[in-house]
C-alpha cells in the first residue's frame, strides 16, 4: 500500500508546483517570504529585506504572524459555532494583513499560503476567512472587488475538503551564474 501512495504524492506535489508557478512573481516571492516568517525557517529580514520599507513590512508581518501558533491550536474539528470565534477572529486579522500587502492577488494564492501556514485542517475555514478579510474597509474598493471575484463558486460552496497535507513548500533559491557553470 505504501508504494501505491508514492505516485499519488508525486502527482500532488507536481500539481502544487504548477499552481505556485501560475502565480505572479511578486506573489511567489511573498509566499516564500511568508513561509519563512510563519514557519520560522530562516532569518526573513536578512534574506528578504531589500530596503527600509520592506524591512518595516517584514517586522510587522512577524509581529502579526506571532498569532499563527495560537490559530493552529484553535482550528475547529467540526462546525460547532462555539469554536469558530476564537479561531476565525485572529485568522481574519492575520488574513487582512496579508491581503493588505497587495501581493496575494487571488483566493488561490491565499489558500496556497494558508494551507501551508496552518495545515489541511484549516482548509474548510479558508473561504470564509478570505471573504471576511477581503471585504474589510482597509482595502481599496477595486481591490476588494478583485479579491472577492477571485474565489470560485466551487471553492466558496464546497461540500467537502481534502485532509491531505500540502507537500510542496516553496523556498528561497540562490541565483546561479550559468556563465561560470561551464
Amino acid at each position: 500500500m505504501g508504494t501505491s501512495a508514492r505516485p499519488a504524492d508525486g502527482a500532488v506535489t507536481l500539481a502544487e508546483l504548477r499552481e505556485f508557478a501560475s502565480f505572479p512573481s511578486a506573489t511567489q516571492r511573498y509566499i516564500r517570504r511568508s513561509l519563512d516568517i510563519g514557519l520560522h525557517r530562516r532569518d526573513a529580514m536578512k534574506l528578504w529585506s531589500r530596503d527600509m520599507v520592506e524591512a518595516a513590512s517584514i517586522r510587522a508581518q512577524a509581529r502579526i504572524y506571532g498569532r499563527l501558533d495560537e490559530i493552529k491550536m484553535r482550528v475547529p474539528d467540526d462546525s460547532g459555532l462555539d469554536q469558530v470565534e476564537p479561531f476565525m477572529a485572529p485568522l481574519v486579522t492575520v488574513s487582512a494583513f496579508d491581503l493588505g500587502q497587495d501581493r496575494l492577488v487571488s483566493f488561490s494564492a491565499y489558500r496556497f499560503l494558508y494551507e501551508r501556514l496552518l495545515g489541511a485542517g484549516a482548509r474548510p475555514w479558508l473561504p470564509g476567512a478570505f471573504c471576511a478579510a477581503a471585504s474589510l474597509p482597509h482595502l481599496h474598493p477595486d481591490k476588494r472587488r478583485a479579491l472577492l471575484q477571485s474565489i470560485s463558486e466551487a471553492a466558496a460552496t464546497a461540500a467537502g475538503w481534502s485532509n491531505r497535507e500540502p507537500t510542496f513548500y516553496p523556498e528561497w533559491v540562490e541565483k546561479v551564474d550559468l556563465s561560470k557553470a561551464n
